[in-house]
């Protein structure tokens, strides 16, 4: 299995044909990742614990965690099995590699960074899913060696997909503005630093990135990257599979991590 990091954009995405992520999206299977995972393990930014949680359900709740849009979005479900042995199995790993308190949840479902892009990509909701939350106290690289301990997943049939966004300041957006500079700025030091390898950079981004804390004023949308890339593991390469922008500011862009 090859590993992914997905820029999920505004909630929008579920319902807003104008987007151009939602074609690349739902596209996925035909065109972007052919075989059928068993399971899905979603490191979603819009899951922020202390430390590191699974949800361990029986079937997933759809979670409207998003305020002040269209009716239409609260009226969406996305009822995916839930994933009880996975959530197991990355507990298990987590531990072994020295992670200390992992948790579990049991009454959590999916909030919308992970259900709105798999609304798109597996519409029919069949795949069982777990989800795995992210810690803004700790930092990038707590994050890849994460992702390093999850690598085993990649040969058990799991898709793990990081869901966050590869810039996200949304004081910053704009409707009808073209890309900011430093923005794209931004974006294309990603592109490069993760196509020519150069992992401890983008571990490192707040030091390494120019305009990071304008690109990224807390960390929530960028440590699922540094999750999915850590669980990549081994000789491999960053792909850009997908970039477009939204309101001069919201960028799109996602890669898939493969072995080389």
């Amino acid at each position: 299995m090859d590993t992914f990091f997905l820029s999920h954009g505004s909630p929008t995405l579920a319902i807003d044909e104008n987007l151009p992520a939602r074609p690349f999206l739902r596209s996925w299977q035909e065109k972007v990742f052919r075989p059928k995972p068993k399971t899905i393990l979603m490191i979603s930014a819009h899951w922020e614990t202390t430390d590191p949680t699974v949800n361990v359900v029986d079937r997933n709740d759809t979670i409207y965690d998003f305020y002040g849009f269209p009716k239409r979005m609260y009226q969406l479900k996305y009822p995916a099995p839930g994933a009880p042995k996975l959530a197991k199995r990355v507990k298990e790993l987590l531990t072994r590699a020295g992670v200390k308190n992992v948790k579990e949840d049991r009454t959590r479902g999916l909030d919308h960074g992970a259900w709105v892009p798999l609304m798109l990509m597996y519409p029919k909701a069949d795949i069982p899913v777990c989800q795995l939350s992210v810690q803004t106290n700790m930092d990038g690289t707590y994050h890849y060696n994460m992702g390093k301990a999850l690598a085993p997943l990649k040969d058990e049939g799991v898709l793990v997909i990081g869901s966050g966004s590869a810039t996200h300041n949304l004081r910053t957006l704009r409707s009808g503005s073209p890309v900011l500079p430093w923005a794209s700025a931004f974006d294309a030091w990603l592109e490069e630093s993760l196509i020519k390898g150069r992992h401890e950079d983008v571990n490192r981004y707040l030091e390494k990135a120019p305009n990071a804390k304008m690109a990224h004023p807390t960390p929530d949308h960028f440590y699922p990257l540094n999750v999915a890339l850590g669980a990549a593991a081994g000789r491999m390469k960053a792909e850009l599979i997908h970039r477009s922008w939204e309101d001069g500011s919201l960028s799109y862009a996602s890669y898939r991590f493969k072995r080389a």
